[in-house]
């Protein structure tokens, strides 16, 4: 019996890629994944009056908000009038972002999923877990962000912030490396997605300098990952409408 089930796994490791029809819920995660991002960008508030141009936008810095002086910067002092507003956007943000996670969550893992089942490499399936774990840390700095600005509101300091570096630094660094997977998924299509998927990789290695000097580099996270997502992206379009071209053409020769 071991022998058999040894043997089935390995059939399923190393026969041909098939016709797969996986690329479709790929596809509609992504396209959920972008319309929702796109609307999400507009909850969160646009402006804040000291934030450093390296961040890029209020919701960027509050994720790397170290001190008082900090989230005062990025929503007033008590006596500014669009602090509450401020604060009520920030906030509306962070609760709307739990559906944003298990989107781009979805969209990555499933991904990982139609790339295996293209090129049968087992390192590609074993990385559908990272985006999963990136929502994850995701979700405990969205947590930790909502206690810290519970806080604020009130004009007391939250200890919390002392442990929001490390979900923040693992959600990025975890999408990254999903996008680094994805890259080299493309590399070994090569012609023009092996172009691609190059880029893809250099575009998140900027994560770490980011993630390490956020006042000036910020900024780069959201193209960083924006790299990765639009090439996956491209290739479910692809990979969905060539499935649907092989299931019409069986249809005809029928």
């Amino acid at each position: 019996m071991a022998g058999g089930l040894r043997h089935w796994i390995g059939r399923r490791w190393t026969r041909p890629a098939p016709s797969t029809r996986a690329w479709y819920g790929v596809l509609a995660f992504g396209i959920a994944t972008l319309i929702f991002g796109l609307y999400l960008g507009r909850i969160f508030p646009q402006t804040g009056p000291d934030i450093a141009p390296g961040y890029g936008s209020p919701v960027l810095a509050f994720e790397f908000a170290r001190s008082q002086g900090d989230l005062e910067a990025i929503f007033g002092f008590y006596t500014d009038p669009l602090q509450g507003a401020r604060l009520a956007a920030m906030r509306a943000g962070n609760e709307c972002d739990y559906l944003y996670m298990l989107l781009y969550a979805g969209f990555l893992a499933s991904g990982c999923v139609a790339l295996w089942r293209e090129l049968r490499l087992r390192t590609i399936l074993i990385a559908a877990a990272l985006p999963v774990a990136a929502a994850i840390g995701d979700a405990w700095e969205n947590s930790v962000l909502l206690t810290i600005q519970s806080a604020f509101a009130l004009g007391d300091y939250s200890p919390a912030m002392a442990t929001l570096p490390y979900p923040v630094a693992a959600k990025f660094l975890l999408l990254a490396a999903t996008n680094v997977v994805i890259g080299v998924a493309a590399m070994r299509m090569r012609g023009w997605w092996a172009v691609f998927g190059a880029v893809a990789i250099l575009a998140a290695l900027p994560t770490v300098a980011a993630i390490l000097m956020p006042a000036k580099l910020a900024w780069a996270l959201i193209p960083s990952n924006a790299g990765g997502w639009l090439l996956l992206l491209a290739l479910a379009a692809t990979g969905s409408w060539s499935a649907f071209s092989r299931t019409g053409s069986a249809k005809g020769g029928g």
